[in-house]
């Protein structure tokens, strides 16, 4: 799965703005020049992440942008999902209003249950599924804050990838 533009470039305005937390607000043409991105852009997507009330503005000579909540209260998953919508990892899997994952390939004709009639199952939903919670979970447990934090090198904090070569029934 890949995240768009909006994801990253969001992501990106939200820890500048984490960064420079205080009490003046951002303005958005010094992020947009700092890191090299389009302000347009950032315009765009700072309204939704206003929308969403994960930043603030303030107009005038002295305006700009702020986080609207400390860092530490702010997860990647609000940021995520104002900017990006419901994440899913493929087109077919969503959310429904209840919590429930669905997908849109499954069906339940209206006779389902009697004899005759059958009810198509998404047979690869539980991996979807499975992999659309490691997602969200990770986005929710990491807060800004946490991606302000110095890091060690990724090597060292993460057990070396190990690809096992796929084997056929020949």
């Amino acid at each position: 799965m890949m995240f768009s533009t909006k994801a990253e470039y969001g992501v990106r305005v939200m820890v500048e703005l984490a960064r420079r937390a205080g009490d003046d607000p951002v303005p958005l043409a010094e992020i947009a020049a700092h890191d090299g991105l389009p302000l347009a852009y950032l315009e765009h997507l700072v309204a939704r992440l206003r929308k969403a009330g994960l930043v603030d503005s303030r107009r005038g000579s002295r305006g700009g942008y702020m986080l609207a909540r400390p860092s530490s209260e702010i997860t990647m998953a609000e940021v995520v999902e104002a900017l990006e919508g419901s994440i899913a990892p493929i087109e077919c899997i969503s959310q429904a209003p209840d919590g429930s994952i669905v997908c849109s390939r499954e069906s339940r004709p209206a006779g389902a249950g009697r004899a005759g009639t059958e009810s198509h199952v998404c047979p690869t939903k539980l991996l979807w599924t499975r992999v659309r919670f490691s997602i969200v979970n990770t986005l929710r447990e990491t807060t800004l804050a946490d991606l302000l934090a110095p890091t060690m090198p990724a090597a060292a904090t993460l057990p070396p990838l190990q690809i096992q070569p796929l084997t056929t029934g020949a």
